[in-house]
């Protein structure tokens, strides 16, 4: 490889690259992205570049069991609230 790829490149090139077939995103954890990216990155934390490009609106971070998911923005489910969710369970 000639040049590093930056943060944005490589996050968004990994959400493409990892994802299995029938998904739109990647878990942090089960995909090996935080390993690969702690050891492209020579040990930097993937959890605050994450968030960074999420604040930026660059991806889309979801919360799941054992770690989050990261989306494209244009991939990410519908963003939908507990009170939300519980008011539909209730038929309300």
């Amino acid at each position: 490889m000639s040049e590093k790829l930056s943060y944005e490149e490589f996050v968004k090139k990994a959400i493409v690259s990892l994802r299995k077939e029938g998904y739109k995103g990647i878990h942090t954890v089960y995909s090996g992205f935080n390993d690969a990216f702690k050891k492209y990155f020579g040990g930097e934390d993937p959890i605050k570049i994450t968030n960074q490009l999420a604040a930026e609106g660059k991806i889309v971070i979801r919360p799941v069991k054992g770690g989050v998911m990261l989306y494209l923005p244009e991939d990410a489910p519908a963003s939908r609230t507990r009170g939300e969710d519980a008011l539909e369970k209730m038929g309300l």
